[in-house]
């Protein structure tokens, strides 16, 4: 049983890993031409900063002295995984540091084309080593203060987060929103050369759809990993659980795809009276609705992950319009998909679980979602209560860190890169040279081409001449 679980979390982790791919491909579409490079090599960094810190720290603040008969705050055992001598150990850090890993992620986005790599590698190595892990510990560690398998957990269940709307996802787009803040907006996209306000803000297209496309497709891929995988094994009550979350987070993904999408089309027919289909809506619609289930995977009906999906796509829409107001500039819109519709997938669970799949998935059912409790003739509001209190935890903790952080990495001049160098690309300025090749054959050549496809094969003696004399 122990070989079958190791590689059912092998094979999980594998596919939670590949999301780093997705994630650089969605990135790297996003952004302009001048800094593919950049961008890239931060999420390749995101994976090996975030294996070295949760290996030497991250993991043991996490995991570390779990005993379900108490509640600590932090764990403090198991430091470079010293304490480990089983399969199953071992193939949990792998699990658990691909999912720190994607908390890193999520910033590279907001801060992409303006962010210093020094700036870029303290935070990740901070996030993953220290912040993530004092949240994982609080939700996912038998001992936290908010976890549902203590043995006194917070109101008789606890919080209720399968695989990580609150713990990975707010996490990192809590992360995200205050390096967006504190560092700024890239240049030309809410004021002009002098300093002032436009009457509208500039848009960046992306340079490369059919990236943005193909990133979009293998993190849905990858969330097969991410949800189904959270069961930490497979069989019996687990087999059952791991079916209906690969099924709610299809349903939800492809739910908040045609709800974003289409919602955008109605409201530009109704503003302007045209009528236009936008891509980055269904995919941003899409990772919205996985992010959305995410917490609630494994305890809400199908039915319920359509509704899910449903909201999503609409907060993601209203979320997006509300940053560009504050004029928060966020390169892939990561704060929308991820902060926002983390938090909904929070209160989603505290409004949809159900008794059956609480069960099944291991947690108390001593509260259910609202609705579900209102159905079995109560109006018992304590596992939604828990979910907010979870929310409220994480975006103050993801706050008294991060922003004293990011403030001090730009007072030290480590977090922005110079104007000029971000006028003409961080490609360029910092990866000698562009990450594209787009130099021509030389006009000469071309023309005794076809100089000697038409004279038969032999090359004019005046062009000869001409290149003689050059």
């Amino acid at each position: 049983k122990e070989g079958l679980d190791v590689f059912y979390l092998l094979f999980a982790g594998a596919l939670v890993f590949l999301m780093q791919s997705g994630f650089a491909m969605l990135c790297a579409g996003s952004v302009r031409q001048k800094n593919v490079k950049n961008i890239m090599l931060k999420n390749l960094l995101d994976a090996c900063g975030g294996a070295l810190g949760f290996w030497s720290i991250g993991y043991a603040f996490a995991y570390g002295n779990q005993d379900s008969s108490f509640k600590s705050f932090i764990g403090h055992t198991n430091f470079f995984l010293k304490d480990e001598i089983t399969g199953g150990g071992y193939i949990s850090f792998f699990f658990q540091f691909a999912f720190a890993a994607t908390a890193a992620t999520i910033v590279a986005g907001t801060v992409a084309e303006r962010c210093k790599m020094s700036a870029y590698l303290c935070y990740s190595v901070m996030l993953t080593g220290f912040v993530y892990p004092v949240i994982v510990h609080s939700i996912w560690a038998s001992s936290g203060f908010f976890c549902a398998w203590n043995d006194d957990p917070l109101h008789g269940s606890g919080v209720v987060d399968f695989a990580g709307s609150g713990v990975v996802h707010m996490t990192g787009g809590a992360t995200a929103l205050v390096a967006a803040k504190i560092l700024g907006p890239r240049l030309g996209r809410f004021h002009d050369a002098d300093g002032n306000p436009l009457p509208e803000p500039k848009d960046f297209p992306p340079h490369s759809v059919a990236l943005q496309i193909l990133g979009t497709f293998i993190l849905w891929f990858g969330w097969y990993g991410f949800n189904p995988g959270s069961t930490l094994s497979i069989g019996s009550g687990s087999g059952y659980t791991a079916a209906l979350c690969a099924v709610t987070t299809t349903l939800a993904a492809a739910t908040g795809a045609v709800t974003a999408m289409f919602t955008s089309t109605i409201l530009e027919e109704m503003q302007t009276g045209e009528k236009t289909y936008d891509l980055t809506m269904a995919m941003n619609g899409a990772l919205s609705g996985l992010v959305g289930i995410t917490a609630g995977c494994s305890v809400v009906k199908p039915w319920a992950a359509v509704v899910i999906g449903v909201v999503a796509g609409w907060v993601y829409i209203g979320s997006s319009n509300l940053l560009v107001k504050l004029r928060i500039d966020d390169a892939v819109d990561a704060i929308p998909v991820h902060f926002a519709n983390g938090m909904w997938g929070l209160i989603a669970v505290g409004l949809f679980a159900n008794e059956k799949d609480l069960g099944m998935a291991g947690f108390s059912t001593t509260n259910l979602g609202w609705f579900n409790e209102w159905y079995r003739g109560s109006g018992n509001g304590y596992l939604l209560l828990n979910q907010l209190l979870a929310i409220l935890w994480i975006v103050g903790w993801v706050t008294a860190v991060m922003t004293p952080f990011f403030y001090v990495l730009s007072f030290l001049n480590m977090f922005r890169v110079d104007p000029l160098e971000e006028e003409v690309g961080l490609d360029i300025s910092h990866h000698k040279g562009s990450g594209y090749d787009f130099s021509a054959p030389d006009e000469k050549h071309v023309e005794e081409l076809k100089l000697s496809r038409h004279g038969g094969g032999e090359v004019p003696q005046a062009v000869k001449d001409a290149d003689d004399n050059a």
